[in-house]
């Protein structure tokens, strides 16, 4: 099949992520986005937004719209497999990078899991 586009956001606090993940997590915009939180160390205002909205400690769970929000520390290239290995076909994936001023190692995560780079394309 045709390989889903992976979209790295990234930006400073205040630059409206936050903003952007709330309306693709709860819109109906009908698509299947899956929204992965890439935390390097701090914990992110983000997260907590998140969490207190929909009280879970699951690693990955599902919206309301049918799109898939999870937060990642460290090990994104197995949550990526997790995301990609679903039955439900995605339409994209957005990685949020919050804290890093370098999306690099992100980015480099494609080039490392061939899993990943069979069934995916950094957008």
């Amino acid at each position: 099949g045709e390989k889903i586009p992976v979209t790295v956001l990234t930006g400073f606090l205040g630059a409206g992520k936050t903003t952007l993940l709330n309306y693709i997590l709860t819109s109906n915009h009908g698509l299947k986005v899956a929204v992965i939180e890439n935390e390097f160390g701090e914990v992110g205002i983000d997260d907590a937004l998140v969490k207190q909205q929909y009280e879970t400690s699951e690693e990955i769970f599902e919206m309301n719209n049918g799109c898939i929000c999870c937060t990642v520390r460290g090990d994104l290239i197995r949550i990526l497999n997790k995301i990609l290995k679903r039955k439900t076909r995605l339409d994209a994936v957005l990685i949020e990078t919050t804290g890093m001023a370098d999306p690099a190692p992100v980015a480099q995560t494609f080039f490392m899991d061939e899993g990943i780079q069979a069934r995916a394309r950094l957008d």
